[in-house]
């Protein structure tokens, strides 16, 4: 008997113990997830967007505008989710109220989602600082990185990039000072051997400036192909295209 079978059981008793309960509605959850079918339906997917950063467009391209003029140091880009209702309301609690089960839920769904990419060798999370790890009491990166590595049979790695900084929340920041902020705040570990081709992932993409400092420093360490993995990309400003990350 397979370790499967062994812990079947014990799925099926928790969940007549703890039922799944929508985290959006209150409804019973559905398809082993805690959202139910509706709310679950209702997340933005990302299927039309720009293969290289992942922008949401109205016709999928291979490369957007932006991309062409300014193409970014990753080589391409998974977002299968657009950063929109209700997956906001959702990503937000995970990220800044603790709410692990709102994670868990995400990362499911994240991996039901058909990836647009080849299997990278080795999925990195893009690492918080010390100190802002200690405040909130996990990366969110990792906890994302962590499902995913065992659905899609993927090494993990979370010592091989290295945050030798702290910096101020992205999420205050117009474009040009998320760039200053990330720059030169990463590192790569000295003495690790790295593959030909890694991902790395963080949850949110917006401007892309986290994901790109992480590109470089690991382009320079030798790596040939990096791809930048998030669970989901906002979408450029209303009235405006994508914003350069050169």
């Amino acid at each position: 008997m397979d370790k499967a079978s062994l812990l079947q059981p014990w799925h099926v008793l928790s969940r007549w113990l703890l039922p799944l309960r929508c985290l959006l509605c209150g409804a019973p959850g559905a398809d082993d997830v805690d959202l139910c079918a509706a709310c679950a339906a209702e997340l933005p997917r990302n299927r039309s967007c720009c293969a290289r950063c992942a922008l949401p467009l109205a016709v999928p391209a291979a490369q957007c505008g932006e991309c062409q003029r300014h193409a970014p140091p990753w080589d391409a880009a998974w977002a299968p989710f657009r950063y929109g209702w209700p997956l906001d309301r959702l990503e937000s609690r995970f990220k800044f109220g603790r709410d692990l089960a709102a994670g868990r839920a995400l990362a499911t769904l994240w991996q039901r989602e058909p990836m647009s990419l080849p299997k990278p060798e080795l999925l990195l999370p893009v690492p918080l600082h010390r100190a802002r790890l200690r405040q909130r009491g996990y990366n969110q990166a990792m906890e994302l990185a962590k499902p995913l590595t065992r659905h899609f049979g993927l090494p993990l790695r979370h010592d091989v990039l290295q945050r030798m900084r702290g910096t101020e929340a992205q999420t205050e920041l117009d474009a040009v000072a998320r760039r200053r902020n990330v720059r030169g705040a990463f590192t790569v570990r000295a003495g690790i051997a790295l593959p030909a081709h890694v991902a790395i992932l963080d949850d949110v993409m917006t401007t892309g400036a986290t994901l790109a400092e992480c590109a470089r420093v690991l382009k320079r360490a030798g790596v040939a192909r990096v791809d930048a993995w998030a669970l989901a990309r906002a979408p450029a400003p209303q009235g405006r295209g994508p914003v350069p990350v050169p």
